[in-house]
């Protein structure tokens, strides 16, 4: 997938009224967006996700460079039209699932390292991960300003998701497991 034509548009998709993900585009409207602002002033946030808090809408009632969706039939869109996929979490749990989506859009991702935590990427190669707002921020400026950085990161993000995560990779170990349970239950059943 190309570089979106907004290229001054950023996206974060998830459940939002889980604590997590609102404190994420809370801290990221509060702390980081405004220092993303300083240098791009065009700079857009579409958050999208189901039943949004109050907090959250009236952040997107306050803040003009926050748009609030609510449910959507199908994140593709907002997804593939933003510039970078932001994942501000600080706090853990969850699935990951988001980051996955996003890499095999083409997107470059830029995480916190609680965001991307437990996955097998590569910082710097398939994701960039900041924990510190200001390297967070320039994180994200440096995406949006470099067209061929971030055709570069999202490129390997879906090749790296392609090569390990899609439906023939997930074929063939599922393959593998079921070989494997078939001759163990015919090794118990020779002894």
């Amino acid at each position: 997938m190309p570089v979106s034509d907004k290229p001054y548009d950023l996206v974060f998709t998830g459940s939002m009224d889980w604590l997590p993900n609102e404190d994420a585009i809370i801290y990221f409207a509060e702390t980081i967006l405004p220092k993303i602002a300083t240098v791009m002033p065009q700079v857009k946030l579409t958050v999208v996700g189901r039943k949004p808090t109050n907090r959250l809408k009236a952040l997107s009632e306050t803040n003009h460079r926050v748009r609030v969706t609510g449910r959507v039939d199908d994140i593709r869109p907002f997804v593939g039209n933003a510039s970078a996929y932001i994942v501000p979490i600080r706090i853990g749990g969850g699935t990951r699932i988001k980051i996955y989506e996003a890499m095999a859009m083409a997107r470059p991702v830029i995480s916190t390292s609680i965001g991307a935590e437990g996955l097998p990427l590569r910082n710097g190669q398939e994701i960039l991960i900041e924990d510190d707002p200001t390297d967070f921020a320039q994180a994200v400026i440096n995406v949006l300003r470099d067209k061929n950085f971030a055709g570069r990161i999202g490129h390997n993000a879906r090749q790296s998701v392609c090569e390990n995560f899609g439906w023939e990779r997930a074929a063939t170990l599922f393959s593998q497991i079921c070989c494997r349970a078939a001759s163990k239950q015919a090794t118990a059943r020779a002894a």
